[in-house]
């Protein structure tokens, strides 16, 4: 009897740690909050289906999830009371996964609208919440996927607030011109006196992708078109692209995504699917890389002579691609037709009725990436650090993601052919929108989108 008694007790605890494991587990994958490259939370969230997690978040945990969503509000309260003065509002040390190398941030609010997650990754709303940072000498320029521009002196990011001021800019008025819809804003960057940007919009013809600039100017930015694509596309979609980047002979280079027509990126008639070089007097364009599927950072080794990019996976297989311009020949990295991911829901059949997702790039005729991650770590933008500007005399390249919250530190052979380590610096409840590198401060400068925020990182 006494025997009996002692196993059900043990047996009402496990079963009581059990549930606990259980709700915290759950809760954890329906709140948001927490490392989703996490092995055993990729594990649960492939068992439960999405629609359940949800269902269970807004019914088992309704109070702890109202909980959560009070205290977003009470960020995005001080955030709209700050106005544009742009508050420090977080400072901490974080310690490195891998290496246990030390880093402090400093969190500063941005006046912009704040992502929204739970919308879903395909809300054409939050193509509007996505923004991008440039450092112009001694100021820093913001651009908001809405387009609204503001800047503030550099030297503010060691102080207790940004200052940020509004410029006035005429993107509001190009669109009604052109009768048409912002999508939203894809990149912004400086060269020579002019600010680029790129910018999605829907007119009578559908979805496109074009880029402007203006000269730089800090009471107003008159944007005019400096290249059409003349691509366009039916349905709204987050494959567009639309990085910016120096070049070599007075040219800028430009990303295009596959805007989902599967065909077009191995098409050298389309810019879909392409990197390009544009030249800035005489607009004529070259396609410099092609077999491109979601390109979302971009950077030309003026020294090397490289082409450096991160792109978008399917369900997995985001890529950073190494183009060494050995040749006056485009370069082909493979898609659709390789691909370390596999296909959504809804695209399996495209993809087995023609063949493609190919593992191999190279035997299959095409340029292998320097490196793939499954699962997909949302790559976003790349910084590219010489030997001289590193802490420790290596090249390194500094690469942003939105899904893994992370910036990864990569460690490069002098030849860039091989990875020598990796490393992760993780920032919890995040998504890292851009990442730029501010040399006189020895610095990066993060946009994370969330909140927003800018994030100034030192090490």
């Amino acid at each position: 009897m006494e025997f009996k008694n002692k196993s059900k007790k043990i047996f009402l605890i496990i079963l009581i740690i059990f549930g606990i494991l259980t709700f915290s587990s759950m809760w954890i994958i329906v709140s948001g909050g927490y490392d989703k490259q996490n092995k055993v939370i990729l594990f649960l969230k492939e068992i439960i289906p999405t629609k359940i997690s949800r269902k269970v978040r807004d019914v088992v945990f309704i109070i702890p999830d109202l909980k959560e969503k009070n205290r977003l509000l009470e960020i995005q309260l001080k955030k709209y009371e700050q106005g544009y003065d742009g508050k420090l509002f977080n400072e901490k040390i974080i310690i490195s996964k891998k290496n246990k190398q030390k880093y402090s941030i400093k969190e500063f609010f941005l006046p912009f609208p704040r992502l929204d997650t739970r919308l879903g990754w395909a809300a054409t709303e939050n193509s509007k919440r996505a923004h991008y940072l440039e450092i112009i000498d001694d100021k820093v320029f913001v651009i908001s996927g809405l387009g609204e521009t503001i800047y503030f002196d550099k030297q503010n990011l060691k102080n207790q607030k940004l200052n940020q001021k509004r410029i006035k800019n005429n993107i509001d008025i190009i669109l009604n011109d052109n009768q048409a819809e912002l999508i939203g804003i894809r990149d912004l960057y400086y060269e020579e006196g002019f600010i680029y940007i790129t910018m999605q919009h829907k007119d009578e013809n559908g979805f496109t992708i074009n880029v402007y600039r203006a000269k730089a100017d800090y009471k107003n930015l008159n944007f005019e078109v400096f290249f059409k694509t003349n691509e366009y596309w039916p349905n709204y979609n987050v494959f567009s692209g639309g990085r910016l980047e120096k070049f070599k002979d007075n040219k800028i280079l430009f990303s295009i995504g596959f805007s989902k027509k599967y065909e077009a990126s191995q098409d050298t008639n389309s810019l879909l699917g392409k990197i390009i070089s544009i030249d800035k007097n005489t607009k004529n364009y070259e396609i410099i890389s092609y077999g491109h599927r979601n390109p979302q950072g971009l950077h030309f080794s003026i020294e090397h002579n490289i082409v450096m990019n991160t792109e978008h996976g399917p369900k997995g297989g985001d890529e950073i691609n190494f183009n060494f311009l050995k040749s006056n020949q485009p370069s082909n990295f493979g898609w659709p037709i390789s691909s370390y991911g596999t296909p959504y829901p809804g695209e399996t059949k495209i993809f087995d009725d023609k063949g493609w997702l190919k593992k191999s790039h190279k035997e299959n005729g095409f340029i292998e990436p320097l490196k793939h991650y499954t699962p997909s770590i949302g790559i976003s933008e790349l910084v590219y650090l010489p030997k001289e500007k590193s802490p420790d005399g290596n090249k390194y390249l500094f690469v942003s993601s939105l899904r893994a919250a992370s910036i990864y530190v990569i460690k490069l052979s002098n030849d860039f052919g091989k990875i020598l380590d990796e490393d992760r610096i993780f920032f919890l409840e995040h998504r890292i929108r851009d990442l730029k590198y501010d040399s006189d401060n020895n610095v990066f400068l993060i946009l994370f989108e969330r909140t927003p925020s800018i994030g100034v990182l030192s090490f």
